[in-house]
């Protein structure tokens, strides 16, 4: 790995256990706040947006500027965010804005990944950072669940949280503490972007206005969905991405009702998944090279198969090697498909344009698979209808293509 490249995985990691901690402080202040329990999928709803609506302007700004840069300043306006929460601010308001911040440092992140990496390091390189990203959800999910009950043991306050706590514009609530070190971990990962000036970085195109419209952006899109194997990725990536944001929420939903669980509990089994993704990225780095990405298809027709089981099933028992399971078939699926779509979009045009096409059709798919998810709560259907229909989408990602099977492999070599 080139020098510098532990920057950018320690910057991602904080930045990411960030995330996903506040994520699940964000449900709990719902909760808190008495707000039904359908508004927890529309939280991670107005956290995604940005990656959406703003698809054609992410790209051009990670490609125009100093990518690390453009991470530091991201992680500060994530900090925002949780000002604002901290002090009333409706919580979508907030999550809206660190998902504004998340959709820029995604193309600057994986844009500065395709820059520093030879192709054939690719798949190597993305297990490292897939690992980092696994961690931190994972590290995230205890962090959060931890914090969310945290308050005897961080007692008593600095002087500063006191003194801020005595402000009117301090919203009194129990996880107060908990949003407190969140702002500590997104200076700290501001901080670590900071040393990632020794990576070797390209000559930027010049910021031009024509660049952000959504013609130039919806052309790369059509681009990047034509080629035989861009194409084929960011199929997969998009559908499985889409049915992973649901499943988050899922788990949750299980954990409390048929395991008889708490929040922090069901908080806790969505990390079994992430530990799971981290022995199938590692493995799929062991194992595989980003010229056969396209072989590891079988693994979506694994997961698809697992969901409804687990929804037929009231044992934690059963449950554990399930969600294990699940979350290594997403490992050893995800971390070439990557590989394969930054190779592919890197060949035909910027990197930083080539993942906000794949942040945008990816974050597509978790607006309408959480649009739809929160309607089938609001409308009471059983877990294991949600299940099935959670199950259809990874089938389609696994549709053979048998005829072109061969030109495919031939096209990436």
């Amino acid at each position: 790995m080139p020098k510098g490249f532990a920057f950018l995985i320690l910057a991602q990691f904080f930045s990411g256990l960030a995330d996903n901690a506040f994520l699940l402080l964000g449900i709990f202040f719902l909760h808190e706040q008495g707000h039904p329990v359908w508004w927890a999928p529309v939280l991670k709803m107005a956290f995604t947006v940005s990656y959406v609506g703003l698809a054609s302007v992410v790209g051009p700004v990670a490609d125009a500027f100093q990518k690390r840069h453009v991470m530091m300043a991201m992680n500060l306006l994530k900090l925002m965010a949780v000002i604002l929460l901290w002090t009333g601010t409706h919580p979508l308001v907030a999550f809206a804005l660190a998902g504004f911040a998340a959709s820029v440092y995604a193309p600057a992140k994986y844009g500065l990944l395709t820059e520093t990496v030879p192709t054939a390091g690719l798949v190597r390189a993305n297990a490292f950072l897939e690992v980092s990203v696994v961690l931190a959800v994972l590290w995230g999910v205890v962090l959060g669940g931890w914090l969310m009950d945290a308050g005897p043991f961080l007692t008593p306050m600095p002087p500063f949280f006191a003194a801020a706590y005595g402000a009117v514009w301090l919203v009194e609530t129990q996880i107060g503490m908990g949003l407190g070190v969140i702002c500590c971990l997104y200076v700290l990962s501001a901080v670590l972007n900071s040393g990632m000036h020794a990576l070797r970085s390209p000559i930027h195109p010049a910021w031009c206005w024509a660049d952000v419209r959504w013609s130039a952006f919806w052309a790369n899109n059509l681009k990047l969905w034509r080629d035989p194997l861009g194409g084929v990725s960011l199929r997969v990536t998009t559908l499985c991405w889409g049915v992973g944001a649901v499943l988050q929420f899922v788990v949750l939903v299980w954990a409390q009702s048929n395991a008889g669980l708490t929040l922090q509990g069901g908080a806790y089994l969505q990390g079994l998944v992430a530990l799971g993704v981290m022995g199938g990225a590692a493995m799929a780095a062991w194992s595989c090279r980003v010229f056969h990405a396209r072989r590891q298809m079988f693994w979506a027709g694994v997961l698809a198969g697992l969901l409804p089981f687990l929804a037929l099933t009231s044992s934690l028992w059963l449950a554990v090697p399930m969600l294990l399971a699940a979350g290594w078939a997403g490992g050893m699926l995800l971390v070439p498909m990557n590989a394969l779509l930054q190779h592919r979009g890197h060949k035909i045009m910027h990197p930083g344009r080539s993942i906000a096409v794949q942040g945008f059709n990816e974050n597509l798919s978790v607006l309408v698979m959480l649009g739809l998810y929160s309607l089938l709560l609001a409308w009471d259907w059983p877990l294991l209808a949600i299940m099935l229909c959670l199950s259809l989408p990874l089938w389609m990602a696994v549709v053979p293509w048998r005829r072109r099977g061969a030109q495919l492999d031939s096209t990436l070599s």
